[in-house]
Formats: structure tokens, sequence, C-alpha cells
């Protein structure tokens, strides 16, 4: 349906992620795409501030929300499902398309350019695209602590590879949030002042 675009996707807060996890809270796509949002933001500004890189901050948050909006068509899709073999990673990769034209059908011809680059990657936003996916680990890596934290072991697996992921990405952004913010997470509320 035309112009039914937002409509459509303020539906992300009714889609559960880690579906084949026990959770001792769940999280909703809504929940985790503000999280990539704040934290691409912030790498985008760890980068500018300290590393002395010229990333659009603005921008870098954008991506961060709009990261996972085809999944309110195609579901959250468990990591192991999702990258089991090149061939379903590929046939992921045409769903999560036309998802993401699906989508963009729903917007007005006289706005819908504006939110193309969001669904589909440009080479302008490289570097950027390249903060949201780190940014989009580092909220699975925190949820994982979260879980840990509240006495739940069923994420500790996830809780490794996610961190050797991380290691793994080249991301000095990432890395410096890790060492100097990451912490804090550790932490209980009182603790945080």
């Amino acid at each position: 349906m035309k112009n039914g675009f937002f409509a459509f996707t303020g539906r992300i807060k009714y889609i559960n992620r880690w579906a084949l996890m026990r959770n001792t809270t769940y999280e909703t796509l809504s929940q985790h795409s503000h999280e990539v949002a704040v934290l691409a933001h912030a790498l985008a500004v760890i980068g500018n501030k300290k590393l002395g890189k010229s990333y659009n901050t603005e921008r870098a948050a954008l991506l961060g929300l709009y990261h996972d909006v085809p999944e309110i068509i195609t579901g959250d899709m468990p990591t192991p499902v999702k990258y089991y073999s090149r061939d379903m990673r590929n046939t992921f990769e045409k769903i999560e398309n036309n998802a993401c034209s699906s989508l963009l059908d729903m917007l007005g011809d006289d706005i819908k350019d504006e939110y193309t680059s969001l669904f589909f990657k440009e080479e302008k936003d490289t570097e950027l695209w390249r903060l949201v996916k780190a940014a989009d680990k580092l909220s699975a890596y925190i949820k994982c602590i979260e879980e840990r934290k509240a006495g739940n072991s069923e994420f500790s697996d996830a809780e490794k590879s996610t961190k050797a992921l991380i290691d793994s990405l080249d991301c000095e952004e990432a890395d410096i949030f890790v060492k100097e913010y990451l912490p804090a997470y550790e932490l209980p509320l009182d603790k945080l002042k």
C-alpha cells in the first residue's frame, strides 16, 4: 500500500530478537535498533574526536536506526541459521533485498529517494556502515553481558563468539569503546555515577 511505510515500520516493536535463546528479558527489534543507533553515533564521535576522522555522526545514527528495519518483513533470523552456509547467506540476502524494495514501495514517490540509501548501501556510506556493523555486534555483546549478569548461562557461548567477532572487526573505534566504555556495563546501577 502506498503511504503505509510508517505504519508498517512502526510494527518493529513487535518483533523479538534472540528467538532461539532463553531470555531473562526480551529485547525487541525496536530496542535493538535504538541501541545500535546510539552506539553507531558514539563510534562516529570516538572516530572524530580520538582518531581525527570526519564521520557524519548524525548519518551514522540514522543508518543504525534503520539497519534492521527489513526484519519487519523477514523476521529476526537467528545467526546460526542465517550464516549456516554460503547458500543460506546468499538466499537470505536476496530475501532482505526484496524486503527493502517492498518497504520502499510503501512510500510515496515524492519522498522515496530520501529512504533508499537507508536500505541499499551506497559507496559514500561504506565507512559508516562499518561502524553500524560494529555497533550491531556491540549491542549483541551488551545483551550477552546483561543476560549473564541476570544469571542466564544460555548466552555464554554467544558472549564469547560475539566478543571474538568484535575483536576481529579491525575497527579502532569499537576497540576504544570496548576498552573505555564497555566495563561500565558490568556495574550495577548505583556504581554508574
